[in-house]
């Protein structure tokens, strides 16, 4: 096998990371480590509510990745407490070619079973802040 990667191949991804905590008083330490674990090369962190849209990590994170790439967060409760919101995120990456894994609740959005499952867990995380 050749040392140099195939031209007509599609070039992989990288795994970029979202990470997010709703305090100050709060740490990202756990789930920087998992992420980087997760072979995320690159985060994007907020400090603040799910349940706001106007996160600027957010908007940079979906602003920085690219087609083929892969987003990772440490749970779907990350990306979003409204389960509107994180079913628009979700839908913008896909229509965008980039894939969402979510590596705590070991969800793949690339899969069939992945897709459902973001909708149950959408659903329960919105459920919990209203709680």
């Amino acid at each position: 096998m050749s040392q140099y990667a195939d031209a007509s191949a599609k070039p992989m991804g990288t795994r970029i990371g979202y990470t997010r905590v709703s305090t100050v008083a709060q740490t990202l330490d756990q789930q920087n480590e998992a992420l980087t674990t997760a072979g995320v090369s690159k985060m994007f962190s907020d400090v603040m509510s799910g349940s706001r849209d106007d996160r600027p990590g957010l908007a940079a994170l979906l602003d920085y990745v690219r087609e083929g790439d892969t987003v990772v967060v440490w749970k779907l409760d990350r990306l979003g407490r409204n389960m509107l919101h994180v079913l628009q995120t979700v839908k913008e990456l896909t229509e965008r070619g980039i894939t969402l894994v979510s590596v705590t609740d070991g969800i793949d959005y690339s899969t069939p079973a992945g897709r459902m499952m973001i909708g149950v867990l959408g659903s329960l995380a919105e459920c919990s802040r209203r709680l």
